[in-house]
Formats: structure tokens, sequence, C-alpha cells
């Protein structure tokens, strides 16, 4: 198991995508501009919260966080420390993503708690088509905002300052041409015995990766992974994806590096809701086991490591994880 990164992977560290799994063909290489739209987003407080202004014509003179789109080349920290110079005035530093939010792989947007590190807050003075002013808002007075989606970002980054609930998430600087996710697919029996489901390939076992669908959630590459390899267990179990270890995103290379690995855990659980013909529901029996793979190319792996179970099982019950929402 070692070989797996798997203890790297729950430390919240990457490794390079060698492959994927499942999926490849029904998806593209992400092209910037092209097919995909990576949004960066900025919380950053003092005892208020930072917003800006906004320039542009649909949205003229209203509120919202520092945001903006990634640029062709840049890194996901590199652009929002752009944005927040541009539309704010000052320079800042990533401490935490605090959130991940998708409609599939063509729209994905970054929202990150960040310092300041130096700069000024812009004023009305410096207005251009970036942003129109900066402002520290207390969150009670009356601001016009852009877009009510906002106060869900900056009610998170609050609760994170006052209890980080999840480990300090930054992307890792790893390259990729898909948009992919990588599992830590779990299963939990009784007793709290912990299985992994892993892809037997060249040149070790793996974890599997699927590449994210234009039609579909970013996570949806879960069921795919679920559906190849349990065909018959897939409408009787549920494939939550309970949140993310880490990212990885390098972004130079244009066409060629503009995809994201999200590695994920994700937990594969019996749907409790079962009924017999006349529909009453059935009390489904415990599950002792996983269900067993259909396809020759999975395997499931019973952990042992008493410390690598615990923290899985840890963030299993806890989803103590980097959060990614569906927007679908």
């Amino acid at each position: 198991l070692d070989s797996l990164h798997l203890e790297e992977s729950l430390h919240g560290q990457g490794s390079e995508v060698t492959g994927c799994d499942v999926g490849l063909e029904q998806s593209k290489p992400v092209t910037l501009r092209k097919n995909g739209t990576y949004i960066v987003c900025g919380v950053i407080f003092n005892d208020k919260v930072l917003m800006v202004q906004e320039a542009k014509q649909d949205c003229y003179k209203q509120w919202y966080l520092p945001a903006g789109r990634v640029e062709v080349g840049e890194s996901l920290e590199g652009a929002l420390r752009r944005e927040v110079k541009e539309e704010a005035g000052f320079d800042c530093e990533p401490i935490s993503l605090l959130l991940i939010q998708e409609q599939g792989p063509q729209w994905i947007r970054f929202i990150f708690l960040a310092k300041i590190t130096g700069g000024s807050l812009k004023g009305l003075a410096a207005a251009d088509q970036e942003s129109l002013q900066a402002s520290w808002w207390d969150r009670r007075s009356a601001l016009q905002l852009r877009g009510r989606d906002i106060l869900r970002l900056i009610d998170s980054g609050l609760k994170y300052r006052q209890d980080p609930w999840h480990p300090t998430t930054l992307p890792q600087d790893l390259s990729c041409r898909h948009v992919v996710q990588r599992l830590v697919l779990v299963f939990v029996g009784a007793e709290d015995r912990i299985w992994i489901l892993l892809l037997k390939g060249t040149p070790e076992l793996h974890l599997p990766t699927a590449a994210a669908l234009k039609t579909h959630a970013v996570t949806w590459a879960a069921n795919m992974v679920v559906q190849e390899a349990m065909p018959s267990a897939y409408y009787d179990h549920d494939v939550n994806t309970l949140g993310v270890f880490s990212l990885q995103h390098n972004g130079r290379q244009h066409g060629r590096t503009d995809g994201v690995c999200f590695n994920t855990l994700v937990a594969l659980v019996p749907d409790h809701v079962q009924r017999d013909e006349d529909g009453r529901k059935l009390e489904p029996p415990a599950a002792d086991r996983p269900p067993p793979v259909e396809n020759q190319r999975y395997v499931w792996f019973q952990v042992q490591k008493q410390t690598l179970r615990e923290k899985l099982l840890e963030k299993t019950k806890n989803t103590s994880l980097l959060p990614i929402h569906s927007l679908y």
C-alpha cells in the first residue's frame, strides 16, 4: 500500500498523474478560454471583509468579493494575487482554499481565504476597468451586492477562521491535461473495518483516476468508476464524494497543463431505502463486506494498518476535508 501514495494523499500531498483509467475517451484536454474557465475568489478579513465595487457594465457599482478568471499560463494562487491587487489595491497571500464550486469541468471556482501583506486600499481616484474602488464591509450596513452567493463564501471564511475544520489546503504544482478525480474510494463495514477500491494496472495496484465529463458534475467521475467496477451494486449504493484531500494544477503550458486533479475521499454507502414488490420498505442486512467487484481490473483491499485505518475512519465520519460543491 505504501507505493499508492495513500499516506501522502491523506496528508494533503499530491502525486504525478500518470494516466487516466476511466472516461478519458469521453473527455477533452482542458484549454483555458476555449473549453474551460477557472475563477478565483478571495475572502479577506481585518475585522471586516474586503469588498470591491464592480466597474463592468452589467453589474456597475454593485459590490462583490475580489474575484476573476484565471488567465492563460497562471497558477491559481498567482491569479488570486493578481485579482486582489487589480481590484482592491492590496498584495495578498493565500492561507487555504475554503471551498471549490463547479458546474462540470468547464467552470470551476476556487475560493481562497487570504491575508493582506502590503499595498493600500484602492480608492475612487484609482477607478479603472477592473473595479471602481474597494472597501471594508461590516456585513451589517446596506450594500448593493452583485450576487448573494458570496454571503455563503464569507460565512465559510468566518467559520474557518474561528475553527479550521479541514487542514490548510493549497494547490500542488503538478501538471494534468484533463480535469480528473483520483479516488480514495472506501467502504466501511461492520466493526469499522474499511476497504479501499484499487485498480490493477501497469506496473502495480493504484488508486483509480477518472476524467470529469462535460455533461456532469466533476464528482460524477466517482460514479463512473463504481459503475465500471460493480455494475450490479451501483443501483443500491450511494457514491458520496466527501471532499478533497488535495488538488494539483500547473497551468503553465496552455492546452497541455490546464487540467486539475482532485484527490478525493469517496464513500460507497448502501442505500438504506429498499422496497419489496409491494413497495414496502425492506431493512437491509448490515453490510459486512463491500459488494463484490465484477470487473477483473478492480480489487477491494482491506486496510489493516491501524494508523491509516483510524485516519480514514475519522475523515469518513467527520468529513474534515476541503468541500467540493456542484452548482448543477
